[in-house]
């Protein structure tokens, strides 16, 4: 996250400052410049000029976690005591490493994206060539669905969403889950 901050000055009738121009307040979209790097500058204008300093900040970037481990934060946040809090709680920081409790703890602070869980699609064995040679689903937007043995293609991964829509979420076609460094 940076920690560099922009300031505005915003009047009471909702109009800005233009910082370029120097004369007065207007719409923000009718404006010049309506940020600065200076808070010093800012709170000189509106001293002298009417209004407040508005304090512009980067949105931190949210951790990416898994559905689980969403759901937990959700619930020790909404809890309203400490009984509804405590299972949440436990499972998230209960036996967990150093850094995984730190993630935890940045997700909880800044926000979190959920994980897609993706997998990649075995055929089944008796559409197999070979028998030591398992057959993986792809997908090409040119060919269409067909089979290959590279099973690190990318074009092997699917989300859940996919599966659904292309028919592969049954218990016909075997299903791995696969991980950012290979398959869990």
């Amino acid at each position: 996250m940076s920690k560099e901050k922009m300031y505005a000055v915003k009047n009471d009738e909702g109009k800005y400052w233009d910082f370029e121009d120097q004369d007065g307040f207007w719409e923000l979209n009718t404006m010049n410049l309506a940020t600065i790097a200076g808070e010093e500058v800012a709170e000189c204008v509106a001293r002298d000029r009417g209004g407040h300093v508005v304090t512009f900040v980067e949105e931190p970037e949210k951790e990416t976690v898994s559905e689980n481990v969403g759901k937990a934060i959700d619930s020790l946040i909404s809890a309203d005591t400490y009984a509804q809090a405590s299972e949440a709680f436990r499972y998230l920081f209960v036996s967990r490493k150093k850094e995984d409790l730190k993630r935890i703890m940045k997700a909880v602070r800044n926000g979190y994206t959920v994980k897609k869980n993706k997998y990649r699609v075995l055929a089944p064995r008796s559409w197999w060539y070979d028998i030591d040679a398992p057959l993986y689903l792809l997908f090409s937007f040119t060919e269409g669905m067909r089979f290959t043995v590279k099973k690190d293609d990318p074009s092997t991964v699917f989300t859940k969403e996919q599966l659904s829509a292309f028919g592969l979420d049954g218990e016909y076609f075997v299903k791995e889950e696969v991980t950012d460094d290979g398959i869990r």
